[in-house]
C-alpha cells in the first residue's frame, strides 16, 4: 500500500471491502468468486457513495444532501453523478464495463444458486475498482496484482495517467482554461492544435478500444492485450502524464 500519509480516513470503508473481495480469490471456488464479485461491487458503490458525499471544501463539488440521497438510491443514478460532477476522476475507467459488472452481480446475488463467474471477469472488474479507487482518493489500493494481471494493472493505470494528462494538456491550451469532457473532443483539440498528429491520434484511440475491449472482458483479452500495447501507454503517458 502507499505510504500512509496519503491515506483518507473515509476510504477506509471501499478500501476493506475491496481488499476482502480480493482475499477471497485467494482460494479458488464458485462460492468465493461469486463472493468476490459481490465484494468488489459493493466497494465501487461505496466509492462512489462516499466521493460524492465529501463536503466541498474537499471535493470541490457542490451536492445537497438531498441530491445526494436521491443519487445514492440506485447503482445507475451514481454512475451518472460521477459522470456529471466528476467527470476529471473518471479518467482510465470505463463507466459502461463497470455497470455491466453490476449486472452480472446483481445476477449473482438476486439468483446465487448454481451460478457461477469467471474469475478473468472478477479479476478486471477488480482492476477497474483500483483504478476508480486511485482516481478518487489519491492512492492505489492494490500495488501487487497477481502476475496473471500485472500487465492489465500496467495497462489501465497508464491509461489513467495518460487521460489524465491530455485532459491538462488541453485545458492549459486553451484560451479560457476550459476543461472539455469527452477524450474524444479531448484529441480534437489536441490535434487541432498541433500537439498530436493524425498517427498519434489514431493510435491513442486504438489504444482506447483495447481498454474498452479487456475491460468489458472479452474471451481472448489476454491475446489482445499485448506488452508492446503497454509500453506504448506507457509512452504516451510519460509524454502527458501528470502524477
Amino acid at each position: 500500500m502507499s505510504k500512509k500519509q496519503h491515506q483518507t480516513p473515509w476510504a477506509t470503508g471501499p478500501g476493506e471491502i475491496l481488499r476482502h473481495g480480493l482475499e477471497l480469490l485467494r482460494k479458488d471456488s464458485d462460492t468465493n468468486r461469486r463472493l468476490a464479485m459481490i465484494s468488489i461491487d459493493n466497494a465501487v458503490e461505496l466509492m462512489m457513495k462516499t466521493y460524492l458525499g465529501l463536503p466541498k471544501r474537499i471535493t470541490g463539488l457542490s451536492i445537497s444532501r438531498k441530491k445526494h440521497q436521491e443519487i445514492s438510491e440506485s447503482f445507475p443514478a451514481l454512475l451518472d453523478a460521477l459522470e456529471k460532477y466528476a467527470s476529471d476522476k473518471l479518467d482510465g475507467v470505463d463507466l459502461g464495463a463497470i455497470e455491466w459488472y453490476h449486472r452480472i452481480r446483481n445476477e449473482l446475488y438476486h439468483q446465487g444458486n448454481g451460478l457461477t463467474v469467471e474469475r478473468d471477469k472478477v479479476e478486471i472488474y477488480a482492476e477497474l475498482a483500483n483504478v476508480l479507487f486511485k482516481n478518487v482518493f489519491g492512492y492505489d489500493l492494490i500495488e501487487d496484482p497477481s502476475r496473471k494481471t500485472e500487465l492489465l494493472s500496467e495497462f489501465l493505470a497508464a491509461r489513467a495517467k495518460l487521460e489524465r494528462g491530455l485532459r491538462e494538456t488541453a485545458s492549459l491550451h486553451s484560451l479560457t482554461g476550459e476543461t472539455r469532457r469527452g477524450m474524444l473532443d479531448i484529441m480534437k483539440f489536441l490535434e487541432g492544435a498541433s500537439l498530436l498528429n493524425p498517427h498519434e491520434v489514431s493510435e491513442i484511440n486504438d489504444l482506447r478500444s483495447v481498454r474498452n475491449e479487456v475491460a468489458h472482458g472479452q474471451p481472448d483479452w489476454q491475446s489482445i492485450l499485448t506488452p508492446e500495447m503497454v509500453a506504448r501507454v506507457q509512452y504516451y503517458a510519460a509524454r502527458f502524464g501528470t502524477e
